[in-house]
């Protein structure tokens, strides 16, 4: 499925049980995903499925909106002039001559000293250019008396005062909001192109992992990244597909891989991906496609690797919660958001805040710092601890402290990346 051409890559270097020799910078995997990455084909949706849908193409608006000229207040359609001077001891006079109503239009034409009972959104009578709003006027059977000088013009929608025919109602590459298909529907549109949504399979390793939700069992435990790693894939706008857990059996798991790139964007490999006797999984992608990275500088998403396999990416996440979650939201994600059209940047919110105590790092690695936010502060929890995924479910948010810098003093101004999508400070 995906439309991928890999280039030849350099020849695999076997880190397993001997560490790795290199690692590539976090800036050069961007650089290469960015590269070799492009957005998927579209295809047509519902209207009514097509929230949060990326869009494929301008949306250009086929008519004027609105159609025709129409009542923004409920009142008495008129000519403005008329009311010049009126006030509570002079009020103008008019004699009421029909009404109009939304979709249905008063049939005639106003002339002088005429009014035409109107409510909002209903048809401008032919003849008026105003409407005066019923709280300044006073009626008697069919006399109306306006208290108020109203200006031609006031209170009146006109005929393309929202869209004018042949302008660029929504522009491509738009994540389509509840207010979006408002428009789009007034527009007329039954259905919208947008943007394919990446197919994603989660291809789950290791003979430790019992299947998400299973009680734990001898030495083995349920698998926790597959739910993690499902959820984040719908929330970047992918349709994930979990397969496995699969245990570390190369050949098994040669199968099964091929078996998922056939019907894929783009497959990420949970576990398996990093230096021990078990880790067939770096090994594989680049004796079925390519590795042109494998380790990474950063902590704790160090054994991470980006390569292909029948042009569909592969990305390598390492086995420990925290450390697949980094690698997810550093590169996978990245990935997963450019193939549909999302762009690149993580979809976290921002917040500068002091920090309340030092921020140990080292030269040389981005380490992804988790964090609290307590009474206007940032509290780091931890950056070692690659397993213990309960510090992400405290932590408020992240901060990435650049490679090269030793961290940051207390009291430093920091960007704290949140993980609600709602205030948390305390």
């Amino acid at each position: 499925m995906g439309a991928h051409v890999p280039a030849s890559g350099p020849a695999f270097d076997d880190p397993r049980m001997r560490g790795f020799r290199s690692r590539a910078t976090v800036e050069q995997v961007w650089a290469l995903l960015d590269e070799r990455i492009s957005v998927l084909s579209e295809e047509e949706v519902a209207l009514g499925e097509a929230y949060d849908r990326v869009l494929a193409a301008d949306l250009v608006s086929a008519r004027d909106v609105p159609l025709f000229d129409r009542a923004a207040m409920d009142g008495y359609a008129l000519r403005g002039e008329e009311t010049q001077g009126a006030d509570g001891y002079a009020p103008a006079v008019f004699r009421r001559i029909g009404e109009a109503r939304p979709g249905r239009a008063f049939g005639g034409r106003i002339g002088p000293g005429q009014a035409v009972e109107i409510a909002t959104g209903a048809p401008l009578p032919e003849g008026a250019d105003t409407v005066v709003p019923v709280e300044v006027t006073s009626r008697a059977g069919d006399q109306i008396q306006v208290f108020e000088a109203v200006p031609p013009g006031r209170h009146v929608s006109r005929r393309g005062e929202d869209l004018v025919a042949g302008s660029i109602v929504l522009r491509a590459g738009r994540v389509l909001r509840p207010q979006d298909l408002g428009v789009l529907s007034g527009l007329g549109l039954e259905a919208i192109r947008v943007v394919r949504r990446p197919v994603v399979t989660i291809l789950v390793t290791g003979d430790e992992l019992l299947p998400p939700g299973t009680p734990p069992s001898g030495h083995r435990f349920a698998d926790m990244n597959g739910p993690m790693l499902s959820a984040l894939v719908q929330r970047d706008g992918g349709l994930p597909r979990q397969i496995g857990p699969v245990g570390d059996d190369r050949e098994a798991l040669g199968s099964v891989l091929l078996d998922a790139v056939r019907d894929a964007d783009l497959v990420l490999i949970s576990g398996g991906s990093s230096t021990g006797p078990e880790d067939h999984a770096p090994a594989l992608v680049a004796e079925l496609g390519e590795l042109p990275i494998h380790g990474v500088a950063v902590r704790p998403a160090s054994p991470t690797g980006i390569g292909f396999v029948d042009s569909v990416p592969v990305v390598l996440l390492p086995g420990n919660p925290v450390s697949s979650l980094c690698a997810y939201d550093l590169f996978a994600g990245r990935l997963i958001r450019r193939l549909g059209g999302r762009g690149v940047a993580m979809p976290y919110r921002r917040v500068e805040r002091p920090l309340a105590r030092k921020l140990v790092s080292a030269v040389g690695r981005v380490d992804y710092a988790r964090v609290g936010l307590v009474a206007g502060q940032v509290e780091p929890l931890a950056i070692a601890g690659a397993s213990i995924l309960s510090s992400v479910t405290r932590a408020d948010g992240f901060v990435l402290v650049p490679a090269d810098l030793e961290g940051y003093p207390a009291g430093a101004l920091v960007q704290v990346w949140l993980y609600d999508r709602d205030p948390v400070e305390s």
